[in-house]
Formats: C-alpha cells, structure tokens, sequence
C-alpha cells in the first residue's frame, strides 16, 4: 500500500478513509438483502427486488461499485493520485493534471450530497410503492437499515472536503510535482 503524501494532513487522511467506511454499512446491509438474509424484507418483498435472481446481482454490483468509487477517494491524499503508476504504459511517472481528478471528483461530490438530501427528504415514503405485506412489521428492521444507510449521508460532504485540500495542495505550488514518485519505482 503506499502511504499518504507528506503534506496532508491527518484531517485530510482520515476523512479519505472514511469515505470507506461511510458506504461500507449499507453495502454489507445490500449483501445480506441478496443473500436472501431478512433484513426487514417478507419473501414477497425480496421476490419484489427480483432476489434470489437479477436482483442479488444488482445489489451485490451496486455495493461493489460504491465501495470502488469511495476507494478513489484515497487517490487525492496518495501519491497514485498525482503520478501515474509505474504499471500505466506510456504515462508511468508523469504527473497526473490536477483538474483530471478535481473535476470528477467535485461532480461526485456535489452529486453524492444532493442525492443524499433528496433521499433524506423522501425517507419517512420509502416502501410506500411497495406491495403490502413486503416488508416486516417489526420497527427493528427500519432502525437496522436506518443505522446501515446514515453514514451514506457523510460521504458527499467528506469527499467535497477532501477535494477541496487536494485543489489548494496541488495549485498551491508550494512543492514541484518531480518530487513524487510513481509507485513501485523504489526497489
């Protein structure tokens, strides 16, 4: 694994990691629905989200993704996020632009904040298009998959922080980018 590059700060660092950990419950709680684990979801709910069947393909991908895109994070506080690696033929150790991974970046955190505030505001009628009898009556249930997607709610914000650390370190011209070094170059 490399280590964070030497000019950020533990802030920077820690928030980066936690993108991870924001999606991470949700995922495991997306899993465990594809597993056909009752996570609040009667049979006939599960049957409703096509599991077992396309259904546990798209939530186990969706989890995959979302912990992929949150691991992107960790580019903009180590040195693969500003020098090419060693294994990217024809770009290895050139310095990445900086605006290659501010402007997706911001996208996706302005994009992960409003979906998280539109899905904030609709959350008292999720279900509501639901069939009767697909979900359990117990209130434990809500407040398993409550807990499991709150964190959700952090990642925007926390990648927006980021990003904006890794704009003002990279245009700050305090260090020139040759100091880095592609991963792997060290023996």
């Amino acid at each position: 694994m490399s280590k964070t590059v030497p000019d950020v700060p533990r802030w920077a660092n820690l928030a980066a990691h936690a993108t991870l950990l924001a999606t991470l419950p949700s995922g495991l709680w997306r899993i465990a629905m594809g597993l056909g684990v009752p996570v609040g979801f009667t049979a006939q709910g599960l049957t409703e989200f096509g599991i077992p069947g396309w259904g546990t393909a798209y939530v186990f991908g969706l989890s995959l993704l979302a912990e992929a895109l949150a691991f992107l994070t960790l580019g903009l506080v180590r040195p693969w996020g500003e020098v090419w690696p060693r294994w990217v033929p024809g770009l290895r150790g050139r310095p990445i632009p900086p605006l290659a991974a501010i402007v997706p970046a911001a996208a996706g955190a302005i994009a992960l904040t409003l979906l998280s505030l539109q899905a904030l505001s609709g959350w008292n009628e999720a279900g509501s298009s639901m069939a009767p009898g697909s979900w359990e009556d117990s209130p434990v249930y809500g407040v398993v998959m409550a807990a499991c997607y709150a964190p959700l709610l952090l990642w925007g914000p926390l990648l927006a922080a980021v990003t904006v650390h890794y704009a003002r370190r990279r245009f700050s011209g305090e260090r020139p980018q040759n100091t880095l070094e592609p991963l792997g170059s060290r023996a």
